[in-house]
């Protein structure tokens, strides 16, 4: 059988650790930003919700051309620091987040977000949008919701001398499982639906 994409489903063979409510059965090799990406197709078809990936701008230096209908940039650069991976709107409201995923089991350390990204969830959150994390701990298989609330109150704690990473456990009690779908494959909406609407 062929997803609706018409790409064959990798079938994941790992074993999930004894009494794990692991979800790695859903997941089949995708990436989670494959994943959001497949959401949000499925949110916009279905006039759910209008929320894109953010494109990285890019500063093009060098261009060679094998043929005249044919380009190859060979050279560019990054003109600027990205902010977060994903915005649009839902329900009038905005909606931005930043999408993560790690292999460590145990945290989720604070090294993958950079300060530009802190200082622009900071602006949502003060223009009343909405603002989060989703979180893929890879190796457990399990993604979470975590409110940008809840990562600037760690970064905040980091900044003072504390820890360099957000516990798993204090992910697990402060954020939301999102369960694997299989349209909106990782159907965070649901979840922004219970907490504002």
């Amino acid at each position: 059988m062929n997803y609706p994409n018409g790409k064959r489903p990798v079938v994941d063979k790992a074993v999930s650790p004894a009494g794990s409510t692991s979800q790695g059965y859903g997941n089949r090799g995708m990436t989670l930003e494959e994943d959001i990406n497949a959401t949000n197709a499925f949110y916009r078809s279905t006039g759910r919700g209008l929320i894109h990936k953010k494109p990285t701008p890019v500063q093009i230096v060098n261009v060679h051309y094998p043929k005249r209908t044919a380009a190859v940039i060979t050279e560019a650069y990054f003109k600027q620091p990205s902010t977060t991976d994903y915005n649009g709107v839902y329900k009038g409201r905005h909606i931005d987040f930043e999408a993560k995923e790690t292999k460590n089991k145990t945290s989720f350390p604070l090294s993958n977000i950079h300060e530009h990204q802190i200082a622009h969830m900071e602006a949502v959150i003060k223009q009343e949008g909405i603002c989060f994390m989703i979180i893929r701990f890879a190796s457990l298989g399990k993604t979470f919701y975590f409110s940008a609330e809840s990562l600037l109150e760690s970064w905040a704690k980091h900044l003072q001398g504390g820890r360099k990473s957000i516990s798993y456990n204090y992910i697990e009690e402060a954020g939301h499982l999102i369960p694997f779908g299989y349209q909106a494959r990782i159907d965070y909406l649901s979840i922004v639906d219970k907490l504002y609407f």
